[in-house]
């Protein structure tokens, strides 16, 4: 199983993000972790968890 974020703007639209994939949940929480303000400033609102195309949890406001 691969684990990967979706990113969404505050009208609950995609937008583009680090196409990364992680092994595990905690990996991928781990990552989230030091890179959150980076895409709150990019226009990044909201993520959802995604393993493999099931949701894991979110979708998760990144505002402060």
């Amino acid at each position: 199983m691969e684990y990967r974020w979706r990113y969404q703007d505050a009208q609950g639209r995609e937008v583009d993000g680090p196409q990364e994939t992680f092994a595990d949940q905690g990996e991928a929480e781990d990552w989230f972790n030091g890179v959150w303000q980076d895409l709150r400033a990019s226009g990044v609102d909201r993520v959802t968890l995604l393993r493999d195309e099931s949701e894991v949890y979110g979708p998760m406001s990144l505002a402060s």
